[in-house]
């Protein structure tokens, strides 16, 4: 699957979980999503492409589940 599909896909998750007021619930629920319905070479891809294109395109929600440590 083309990157450029992966960060649409992302952006659409992001944008769901974005109606969620509480920060890290959203970032969970981002993480818990493409854990649960993403394989684990479409996850790679895409976090392979943040970290070589940090801030770019991605929606801040995707940013940080992709990033951010779970406590």
């Amino acid at each position: 699957m083309s990157v450029e599909n992966l960060i649409k896909m992302a952006n659409q998750i992001g944008l769901y979980f974005s109606t969620e007021s509480d920060h890290d619930l959203a970032v969970h629920g981002v993480r818990q999503h493409l854990q649960n319905f993403w394989t684990p070479a479409m996850r790679r891809e895409l976090s392979d492409w943040q970290e070589q294109n940090p801030g770019a395109e991605l929606h801040a929600l995707v940013r940080a589940a992709l990033t951010e440590r779970v406590a």
